[in-house]
Formats: structure tokens, sequence, C-alpha cells
């Protein structure tokens, strides 16, 4: 029986899940945070039922029950880089008992955000792939390097194992040059590949085929407005069964009000800014990345609950939450017009799954194409469910995404068919 291991490289972090494939049962999940300083914490979630191979000492780290009736390990320590991180991760995956042999592991999905035109698909890792996902840096400057990382890193620690590239991109590449391209130049999308690519497609796929299965309706036939609310967030429109717009761009920095990115903004403005302030390039794109957002009209927050819990006496605060909520509704507003037939609105990832409010402000704002909120099926965080009313002509749906089982998936498909 194999397991497949699904990966999230970040710049600094690690997400992983362990999956037993084809029957797609989570063995265990966890993270490596602040890697490359001296308080890294590495995090293991798992079964109550599994026994260590090897008792873990104080020093090494400790265990404790969690509320669901499971085991965690935690330890704080120094990780240098992020092959040290993965061979401490396998290497406490196997003195838990998670795992009793690495040769068990037959595959290790990786997610990567920018596929650019090159990959429409998810592909096996080769020489050739990994260098383009490294050309590819450009397009999603906080990402890919890290992707890349993590790449590199699981193939020299379980060389036996298939090793797949999950793009984020790749699930937009069914748009419509009309949608896709910008009004610029076409000579510099023929030079550069000037265009939007998008982002959180693998989120996207996932909660698509899952609406769709829910009410019952032919994913050739689904025309969708699917909305990927986190630190990161986008908007889709899908139709029959295909990404046919998105709200993020080139990189995943445009679109809406994020954490700490800005989204849209005029580029005139941009200059602007960036010549009084002596900024730059690449302050400016820092500025635009990481000090923006809900974090930047708000002046103390990037987190969503934050804000919330002060909005009544911060006015910068309720400003940072309005401008969220706007443009969320702006950009679903404009996918209804585009896609002309609606079958559902599903909502997902941090926010779009355990914020009511966020939810209601959208869809009570979309009334006009039909939409009945129903405020107490409404009331729920992290469960998958239908929050509109029966006469409403559009589904709003709450459905939490699993990009981890969909990269696994791809890793058994290509297994399959490698």
């Amino acid at each position: 029986m194999s397991k497949t291991m699904a990966v999230n490289a970040g710049s600094s972090s690690l997400k992983f899940q362990l999956l037993e494939m084809p029957e797609e049962k989570v063995i265990t999940q966890g993270m490596v945070e602040r890697i490359g300083m001296p308080d890294a914490v590495i995090t293991i979630k798992y079964g109550a039922d599994i026994e260590p191979v090897r008792l873990i000492g104080a020093e090494e780290g400790q265990i404790s029950l969690t509320k669901n009736g499971g085991q965690k390990y935690e330890h704080v320590l120094a990780i240098k880089d992020h092959h040290e991180a993965i061979d401490i991760m396998l290497q406490r995956l196997s003195d838990l008992g998670i795992i009793k042999d690495f040769q068990e592991i037959t595959g290790v999905g990786h997610r990567v955000v920018a596929g650019g035109e090159w990959f429409n698909q998810s592909v096996v890792v080769t020489d050739e792939v990994l260098a383009k996902i490294d050309r590819l840096a450009a397009y999603a400057p906080l990402h890919n390097p890290a992707n890349a990382m993590g790449i590199r890193a699981f193939q020299k620690l379980l060389p036996h194992a298939i090793s797949v590239a999950v793009f984020d991109t790749s699930f937009h590449q069914t748009m419509p040059e009309k949608n896709y391209l910008y009004s610029l130049p076409y000579e510099y999308y023929a030079r550069y590949g000037a265009r939007k690519y998008g982002a959180h497609g693998t989120s996207h796929r996932y909660v698509m085929e899952r609406a769709a299965e829910k009410l019952g309706i032919p994913l050739k036939e689904f025309n969708a407005i699917s909305l990927h609310l986190g630190a990161g967030a986008s908007v889709t429109a899908i139709k029959n069964g295909k990404s046919y717009d998105t709200s993020m761009g080139f990189t995943p920095l445009a679109g809406l009000t994020m954490a700490t990115r800005s989204g849209d903004v005029d580029p005139s403005l941009i200059y602007y800014i960036q010549e009084r302030e002596g900024l730059s390039n690449e302050e400016m794109l820092k500025v635009l990345n990481t000090k923006s957002g809900l974090l930047g009209v708000s002046t103390i927050s990037s987190d969503m609950r934050d804000l919330e819990d002060v909005q009544e006496t911060n006015i910068h605060a309720k400003l940072a939450l309005d401008m969220f909520y706007d443009r969320v509704i702006r950009y679903a507003g404009q996918y209804f017009a585009e896609l002309g037939r609606v079958d559902a609105i599903i909502f997902t990832a941090g926010i779009g799954e355990n914020d009511p409010v966020t939810r209601a402000k959208v869809l009570n704002a979309l009334q006009f194409a039909g939409v009945v909120l129903d405020e107490t099926a409404n009331n729920v965080r992290g469960k998958e469910t239908v929050i509109t009313k029966p006469e409403s002509t559009v589904t709003g749906l709450l459905i939490p995404t699993n990009e981890e089982l969909m990269i696994a998936r791809d890793v058994e498909h290509l297994k399959n068919n490698s």
C-alpha cells in the first residue's frame, strides 16, 4: 500500500500531508515554520492509535493529545534550510511510527504557484521542468523559488519517489484570449508572456468539482463563481467546468484587496509614489506585496479577525474591511454578468470558510441576481453546507478546500500513467 506526500513549500515554511493512496486516507499532516531561524517549529498531527518506534526525549520535542483525540508532536529547534527541515520531518515520521520505511512514500506532489504557458496540467518533474520553474520565478517571486527548493530537497532525500509539480496557474489556462490578455502592445505578450495567469487553481478546481458533484450537475455544464478568500484571495468565473476568468493577474498581486497585498492599483500611481518616496523597484514591490491590503489600510493588522474586533472604534479597521468586501462583491458581480447563468457561488479558504460576516455581505449584495441568503445556515464555520434558501436561483455553498487531496490525486494519476 503506497503513500503520497503533498507538499506546499514557502520561503520559510513547509506544509505537508501524507495520504494513503488510492484510498485517499490522511495519515498525518503538519508544518515546519520559521525555517532558517534558531527557533523554527515543527508540528506533526497524527492518529491516536499510532505507537512510537522510538521514545522521544524532552530535548527532542513533546507529544500531546489533540482535542479530536489524536496526537500532536511539536519541537522548537534551529533549522538552517529546507533540506534540513525535510530531513528532520522524515526522521520524526519514522521515530513516531507513522511510517516504517521511506520506500512506502512512492510519490511526492509539490504545489507550484506559477507555471506560465508551459504547463496546463500537472507534470512529472524532470530537470527540464525544474529549470522552467526556476525561469518562472519572476511570475511568482514570493513562491516559485521556495517551491523549487522544496522539490530539490525531496528529490535528494526520497530519490525513489515520483516527483510531481501541481501548478496553481494550470487550471486557468482555459481562459479565452479576451480575458487573459492586457490592453498592451501585443508584442509584449509575444515576447515576454505578458498576460493574466491567475493563481489558487488547485483550490478552485477542487471546490468546483465538489460543488458540481453535490448539486448533481455534470461538470461540463457547470457554471460557478468560486471565491478563495484567505490571506491571498482570488475570485474565479467557471464556465462549463473550466476557468473562464479570474481576478489575479500576471502575478498573485493583482485583483482583490488581500491581507498584505494591494490588489488592483493604477500603475501610474505606483510610479508617482515610487518617485516621491525614492523607492527602488524591489522596495516598491515589497510595499505592494507585504505592506498593503488590509494591513496597509487599517495600519494595525492583516488579520480579518483583529479588524472585526475593533471596527466599531477604529475607523481604519472598518475602512479596510469595507474595501475588502467591496472588491469581492465587485468581482463576483462582474462574473455574474460575464457568465450569464450561474449555478453556484462557492466560498472557501480561511476567510471564506470561517467568516459568516464576509459571506453574508457578499451574498446580500448579490440579491439582484436572485441570491437569497439563509442566515441560519450561514452561521457556521469550516463545514461543507448550503448557505442559501431553497428559493435562491443561485446556490451558495461553503466548501472547505482540500488542495492536498487534489495534489495527491494528480500524483496518483501520473504514477499510474507515466
